[in-house]
């Protein structure tokens, strides 16, 4: 009688289970299909300017006006996911950015597309993409914790999506680029923003009112078994009034700037994403068209960053309850960064760029992990949409403008010296996990 019993409840238990998993499933994979799209356009976009007879400085201004809304629409718009429900959310932001990036190619093939009306449309279709990934982001947890898997394996897949959308995306923008042309490319970005869209509307379940107002994420393993320690609502906080967006946004700055560790990451990850996007957004591409012969080889170096970097996320994964967060963080962060500008700086042979390439990206492999379990760690859930935002536009701050000095610096004093002055600045700041203080509070429980 008790098996009769116990085996309709099983199996109801098993199929929650599958679905929940498929909904976390889900959501990486339109996370990873949507960043495929953008590795696509980033590849497209600078050599599209360089088609038309554009200047470095006209690249990097480009990758000015498609990194600057990540900043605006990651700052303010944060205090909306708090507001609404994150999935429709993500679907939205989707919908428009695949809407402004299919503009590109449309204008370009018909009636003619101005660099100004590039530049516009390229600040379009980067202004809610940023909401649309903090979205997903911000649906990790509770994701996760239906689904039974740990926290910061989650956050490493996810993470590890990103990887593998570069790595494909890298893989394919090259191809096509050289092949179709720029302009056909950006077509592929507006197919992964619907792909993106369709799979988070047919898998991922809305989480609606569920964990916005009393759940917390703490330090440490919960009942729920993912490293989300749950705590009851407060007496009465259902029934207080909602405060208005600037207080909220308030609510979230002054957050961060409270806890000593969020500051000290945005502040890092600012300056380190500055050289980044300097190297990614203008030097790179510069190089590539000078040096190498053009897409082709960047897009297999930027493969070979996102594939190892991949396969350091997988191997980072298996160890990652065992190590030392802070140390690894620093070693990672050291190996990750300096030598990957120096060896362009030195014009190496391009067998070494790929050898350095590929260590920079197993070493990167641990960065954004270690860095996500953190924030969703110290981060209440009613507030993560706010704070995410906020600390990812701080953390894009310098994006902006590294890709326009970027290109502004290649003109001015020529790549290699751009490339070696950044590398040596890199290797200087990526040593401040060293010194302790606030980083210690990377650790678990800290």
């Amino acid at each position: 009688m008790k098996m009769k019993l116990g085996r309709p409840v099983r199996d109801l238990a098993r199929v929650a289970k599958r679905r929940n998993l498929s909904a976390l499933i889900g959501l990486l994979g339109a996370h990873a299909i949507s960043q495929t799209g953008n590795v696509v356009t980033a590849f497209a976009v600078p050599f599209y300017v360089l088609g038309t007879g554009g200047s470095g400085t006209e690249v990097g201004l480009a990758a000015f006006f498609a990194t600057a809304p990540i900043i605006i629409g990651g700052g303010f718009g944060g205090v909306f996911l708090d507001r609404v429900d994150r999935r429709r959310a993500a679907i939205v932001a989707d919908l428009i950015s695949g809407g402004a990036v299919l503009a590109i190619p449309l204008l370009a093939l018909s009636v003619g597309l101005p660099f100004w009306g590039l530049l516009a449309l390229v600040f379009l279709a980067g202004l809610l993409d940023t909401p649309g990934q903090t979205a997903r982001r911000v649906m990790l947890p509770e994701l996760s914790a239906r689904a039974e898997v740990p926290l910061e394996r989650s956050v490493g897949f996810l993470d590890g999506s990103e990887r593998l959308a570069k790595l494909v995306g890298a893989s394919l923008a090259g191809l096509l680029v050289a092949v179709l042309g720029p302009v056909a490319a950006l077509f592929v970005n507006v197919v992964t923003f619907a792909i993106s869209g369709t799979l988070t509307w047919l898998l991922v379940p809305s989480l609606e009112g569920e964990a916005r107002g009393g759940a917390r994420a703490d330090s440490g393993v919960g009942a729920d078994g993912a490293g989300v320690r749950r705590f009851p609502d407060a007496p009465g906080a259902q029934a207080r009034p909602r405060a208005s967006y600037w207080a909220e946004l308030g609510q979230g700055l002054k957050f961060i700037v409270q806890d000593p560790l969020l500051r000290l990451i945005v502040a890092l990850v600012m300056v380190t994403n500055l050289f980044d996007a300097a190297r990614a957004s203008s030097l790179m591409p510069l190089y590539a068209d000078t040096h190498l012969g053009g897409a082709g080889a960047l897009g297999l170096l930027v493969a070979v960053m996102a594939g190892c970097a991949l396969v350091g996320n997988v191997l980072f994964g298996l160890v990652a309850h065992r190590l030392p967060r802070r140390v690894t963080f620093g070693i990672c962060f050291l190996v990750a960064g300096g030598p990957s500008f120096l060896v362009f700086a030195l014009h190496m042979p391009f067998s070494i760029l790929l050898g350095v390439t590929a260590l920079s990206g197993l070493a990167s492999g641990a960065l954004n992990p270690i860095l996500g379990a953190v924030q969703l760690e110290r981060v209440p859930d009613h507030m993560r949409g706010r704070v995410f935002g906020l600390t990812g536009a701080g953390a894009w701050a310098g994006v902006p403008m590294g890709a326009l000095l970027g290109g502004v610096a290649a003109d001015l004093v020529g790549i290699s010296v751009a490339f070696g002055a950044i590398g040596v600045l890199y290797l200087v700041v990526t040593t401040s996990p060293f010194f302790g203080g606030s980083w210690r509070l990377m650790e678990r429980g800290g």
